[in-house]
């Protein structure tokens, strides 16, 4: 059984996706042990203590020091004995001893087709507002394992979502999140619960 940490800043959709998953078994093999926010009135809390998961709230406000964060947040990690490490919407930069300890055991879902919009200073609505500037026909979302870069780990899964010509950001947004994240984040998370992906020369690959 793959125990799941889920670190999340807001309203916890992606979450939703995740704990929908294992009750409708597209998920299997795989709990989720605790909700982490560094947001104490993150809604994602709420969905957690809805559903009888442990939620807990580290925030680097409440620590002297950034360095006494970062050993909290993974002390708390490791005392839930998580496999793997799933980002929905987590608004604070990993410890880099998280990064290095949980290799290819952390992973991201990011609101557009890497490489595009991708990067430091690429989250939320400045996604979908730089696409819908540069004028692309198609956007989407990606699942991918964190590494030391931003953005830059191995891709696990892609899916696309049309843009239409009225979008604002806001219901590009909620597309994306609704055709293509909701829906390849569970699945990343199964095929990693069931063993069915490596990573091989920095891609990865479906046994």
């Amino acid at each position: 059984m793959l125990k799941i940490a889920v670190l999340v800043s807001g309203g916890g959709t992606n979450l939703q996706a995740i704990i929908d998953g294992i009750e409708k078994k597209t998920i299997t093999n795989a709990k989720i042990e605790v909700v982490i926010s560094n947001n104490k009135n993150a809604y994602a809390l709420e969905r957690a203590r809805q559903n009888q998961i442990p939620a807990e709230c580290i925030s680097p406000k409440d620590f002297e020091t950034r360095e006494l964060f970062n050993e909290t947040l993974l002390s708390t990690i490791e005392a839930y004995q998580a496999d793997l490490i799933v980002l929905a919407g987590f608004l604070v930069v990993l410890p880099q001893k998280m990064v290095e300890t949980y290799v290819n055991r952390i992973i991201n879902v990011h609101p557009s087709l890497i490489p595009a919009f991708c990067g430091k200073g690429y989250y939320g609505l400045k996604v979908h507002e730089e696409a819908l500037a540069r004028g692309v026909k198609v956007s989407g979302a990606t699942v991918h394992f964190v590494d030391a870069g931003t953005d830059t780990g191995p891709i696990i899964l892609q899916k696309a979502v049309e843009v239409k010509e009225q979008d604002t950001p806001e219901i590009l947004q909620k597309r994306v999140m609704e055709e293509a994240e909701w829906v390849i984040m569970p699945k990343a998370i199964d095929l990693i619960a069931n063993q069915k992906i490596q990573v091989t020369d920095g891609k990865v690959v479906t046994k």
